[in-house]
């Protein structure tokens, strides 16, 4: 009979990540974390095990490359207990033609079995809910695990404030690193362009030769169109936001009190109550830090309450 042998680190560092949701996204999040070295130890969870199997499996192969992770997949959620992050990517998926909002019945029904079931295991983890809607869920998810609102948000925005950034960078002929912009509001079609603050090094985008608001509005377009265009080419997107979730994962890892757009519940946010949409946050070892109350010209907060109009139309 073989040898059977787990390595053990004398390093003490422990950050444990589950993955709730082995799809496209799920799978795509967890390789960019193994790259990055994020997790001490994964768990992959799907309803399907062995996918989860499958997926565990082919990880494996690599980490002879890779710093060492022990890796768990199954369809039971008590594998979570322990964890420190747990990451929500389960559910169905958007299809081509439809919105990420036409999602919340199918989605609603997953979160009402998954996530009291992750709560009741891993009552001290941070929740990253991605799965669309993901305001609409988010705000779900904060009501079934009963945790602090701080443990609780959603990637939101920014995918969007990414991807924005790029297209900016693309007409401005410079890195999209450099660009400080974002997109606020729902992760959907009323996200809105924060432009009255929008700078390079201070610099106004709109003092640079040559750029004005049209080509800023044309660049948060070719956001907006981003993810329809994307499932029309391959069924479905993956790749952009599993590394956005590597970099939350990676921020929470390291308390970076970085600061990005995260879906989040509001309290007072410009008049806002009881919504989960994106507004920046300062991000850390514990979740959300803060929520940081940005400028917003009276355009700006006509589009936030736009948002915040739309979706509590789905709230329960």
């Amino acid at each position: 009979m073989g040898r059977t042998c787990k390595i053990i680190s004398s390093f003490q560092s422990k950050f444990k990540i589950s993955v709730i949701g082995c799809g496209n996204v799920g799978a795509s999040a967890a390789y960019a974390m193994l790259l990055d070295g994020i997790p001490t130890e994964l768990v992959l969870i799907d309803h399907n095990k062995e996918k989860a199997e499958g997926l565990r499996l082919d990880y494996e192969h690599s980490l002879s490359f890779l710093p060492y992770v022990q890796i768990t997949a199954s369809d039971d959620y008590a594998n979570c207990k322990g964890s420190n992050l747990i990451i929500i990517t389960a559910g169905a998926r958007q299809q081509e033609g439809e919105t990420r909002l036409q999602l919340i019945e199918k989605n609603r029904g997953i979160f009402k079995e998954i996530i009291p079931a992750i709560a009741k295991v891993a009552p001290e983890s941070i929740l990253l809910i991605v799965s669309n809607p993901v305001d609409i869920l988010t705000y779900e998810a904060l009501k079934l695990s009963g945790f602090a609102e701080n443990r609780v948000f959603g990637s939101g925005t920014m995918l969007d404030t990414a991807r924005f950034k790029f297209h900016l960078g693309e007409r401005l002929c410079l890195n999209p690193k450099s660009i400080q912009a974002y997109v606020l509001g729902e992760h959907g079609d009323t996200s809105f362009p924060v432009l009255s603050s929008a700078n390079i090094a201070g610099k106004s985008l709109f003092d640079f030769e040559g750029f004005d608001k049209e080509q800023a509005l044309q660049c948060y377009e070719d956001t907006r169109q981003a993810a329809y265009r994307i499932i029309h080419d391959m069924g479905f997107t993956c790749y952009s936001i599993g590394v956005v979730i590597k970099e939350i994962a990676k921020s929470i890892f390291e308390h970076a009190k970085v600061v990005v757009p995260l879906s989040v519940k509001l309290n007072n946010y410009y008049g806002h109550n009881d919504v989960c949409l994106s507004v920046p946050c300062v991000l850390g070892s514990d979740g959300v830090a803060e929520i940081i109350n940005v400028p917003l010209n009276q355009e700006e907060q006509s589009m936030l309450e736009k948002s915040v109009s739309t979706l509590k139309q789905y709230l329960t």
